[in-house]
């Protein structure tokens, strides 16, 4: 075959490589050879999507739903959202500010490209969601990690954000809980953080995509203290829609006609079927179900965090939501990277190392997704404890 002599556009080299994907396929070949793997790498909620929401999906698709619906949304999932911020939050809101996307990475390409320029810069935290700062390198935007550790609750202070901004700053990124820390920002503190963007007059994004698994306290938006701000979310996480890919944008009323002009270009609308099974998804009869799930994930979640204490690793932070624990290496004589690899080589466990999520001190922790079974998860522990025990005799 003749080589092309086309090249890849210079943005591409800023791209780097998703690295739980990588291990996510590594494991599924060693599952094709015969070889169990316990999965502990992949965000993804272990339940199916609530039967209310499937039934919603078959009577939209027997009743021939399935042409485009406006760039915005579906008209009445954006009523069912804003139903949904007012009885759970409290939260007055216009159904006109909100738009529905295919999925939160469409929500936040298109709030990036529709906000800041090319040659400008995006603020968010090191460690944070990998993806996140790809999509700002896609339009041209520079962004800039700000270092958080266990010692700060692993959110920014004040201080770090404004030593950061610079005049080529546009906006702040911060998620609540936090991939993959589970950090969950206040109430109080996220009015702190709001008002400090608007004083050095850029733009706060909250990402909630794990907004509704909060353990041990109940679940807020920011907007309950600032509807100033961008709110990105998602239908996947404590919905169990992964696979649906519709999510959706709340912004103020001044960016919404913008957003109907660009989101008309980058997709046309998000997936039809998939907007019509989301109404279902808020409905007072689905509740109960994904509240029980929320439960179920919370257990699974403090179990792993007392048994992590047998293996030698450290829970740096206890999360207050999501399904993740973000594991410190403490004294083992390796890096995040080759403890994974061998993890999953000699041991048949998956789970992610902390170079996916940025670069403070990201070789000395890695990432354990919690939502294996019961039996499967004791077992990933019991190799965990091994591989550690191995290291350090010297192994």
């Amino acid at each position: 075959m003749t080589a092309s002599r086309a090249r890849l556009a210079s943005r591409m080299e800023g791209i780097a490589p998703f690295h739980v994907m990588r291990i996510l396929a590594r494991a599924r070949a060693m599952e094709a050879n015969g070889r169990a793997v316990v999965h502990m790498e992949v965000g993804e909620p272990p339940f199916p999507t609530p039967g209310p929401v499937v039934a919603q999906a078959r009577r939209a698709l027997d009743a021939g739903e399935t042409f485009y619906t406006p760039a915005l949304g579906l008209p009445r999932l954006r009523a069912a959202i804003a139903d949904y911020y007012q009885e759970r939050f409290g939260v007055r809101l216009s159904s006109d500010r909100i738009v529905v996307t295919p999925g939160s990475s469409a929500g936040l390409q298109l709030a990036l490209a529709m906000l800041c320029d090319a040659g400008s810069e995006l603020l968010l935290t090191d460690p944070g969601y990998p993806c996140n700062r790809h999509f700002a390198r896609l339009y041209g935007i520079t962004p800039v990690g700000l270092p958080v550790s266990a010692g700060n609750a692993f959110l920014p202070t004040l201080e770090q954000i404004e030593a950061a901004w610079s005049p080529a700053t546009r906006a702040l990124l911060l998620a609540s809980p936090a991939n993959p820390t589970g950090s969950v920002i206040p109430r109080e503190r996220l009015r702190a953080y709001a008002a400090c963007i608007e004083r050095l007059g850029g733009v706060l994004i909250v990402d909630e995509i794990y907004q509704g698994l909060h353990h041990g306290m109940s679940p807020h938006s920011v907007l309950e203290v600032d509807d100033r701000v961008v709110v990105v979310n998602s239908f996947s996480k404590y919905f169990c829609m992964t696979g649906w890919r519709v999510g959706w944008l709340v912004l103020p009323e001044s960016f919404i006609e913008a957003a109907d002009r660009l989101a008309q270009n980058m997709y046309l609308a998000a997936p039809t079927l998939a907007q019509h099974a989301a109404v279902a998804a808020l409905a007072p009869a689905t509740r109960p179900i994904l509240e029980a799930r929320r439960e179920a994930l919370g257990k699974k979640l403090r179990w792993a965090e007392r048994e992590l204490a047998s293996t030698g690793l450290e829970v740096t932070r206890s999360p207050d939501g999501g399904f993740y624990l973000y594991v410190g290496l403490a004294g083992l004589p390796v890096t995040a990277s080759e403890f994974c690899r061998r993890l999953l080589e000699e041991e048949g466990v998956a789970v992610t190392p902390g170079v996916d999520f940025g670069v403070h001190r990201a070789e000395r922790h890695i990432r354990l997704a919690c939502v294996a079974e019961d039996g499967e998860m004791r077992t990933a522990f019991d190799a965990i404890g091994r591989l550690c025990a191995t290291l350090l005799q010297g192994g």
